[in-house]
């Protein structure tokens, strides 16, 4: 029996068939539209962006019931190690620029490139790593679901992970 994506293709492929963002976020469709309608409004995050050469910039733009919005900056070269996102799903848009996600697959590792509008979709556990391997800045929006509150660390050489604990912090240490 075929799967309705199998059957429909991706629903995040088609952004113009999927309803308007919920007041109340509560499925990946409707975190996926929540981030779609933010990256639209650009007068409301691009003042807010800065750039820094030492580590990269980020920005708590808004939380709500279960889930947290953050507005990331990286500068050529500038990455963010190999991690999960612990119990958390999120939604990756790139907002401006490009970046590189890396992640595991069952006997293999998949590079995807994600230019400005692409989405990323993840759930609790997806490990990857995202690099700003191109010559021009890029901005980056992130969801988190429920909000994000640990970030383990994952050594690529030897399979260890280092729990980086977020508790009450109030910008992730590295994303």
């Amino acid at each position: 029996m075929n799967s309705d994506v199998q059957i429909a293709g991706d629903p995040l492929a088609v952004p113009h068939l999927m309803p308007p963002p919920a007041a109340h976020p509560a499925t990946v469709a409707e975190f996926a539209g929540l981030a779609r309608s933010i990256a639209a409004d650009r007068a409301a995050w691009s003042h807010l962006v800065r750039y820094d050469a030492v580590s990269r910039w980020y920005h708590r733009l808004r939380t709500g019931p279960g889930y947290e919005v953050w507005l990331l900056s990286w500068v050529p070269g500038q990455g963010s190690g190999l991690h999960d996102h612990g119990r958390s799903s999120g939604v990756l848009t790139v907002l401006h620029g490009e970046l590189t996600e890396t992640h595991r697959a069952p006997g293999s590792t998949v590079r995807r490139r994600l230019g400005a509008g692409d989405q990323r979709v993840f759930a609790p556990g997806h490990i990857h790593e995202v690099v700003n391997d191109s010559v021009e800045p890029a901005v980056s929006l992130h969801v988190y679901f429920p909000g994000l509150t640990e970030m383990p660390f994952h050594d690529r050489f030897h399979d260890r992970r280092d729990v980086v604990a977020l508790r009450n912090s109030p910008a992730p240490a590295r994303q």
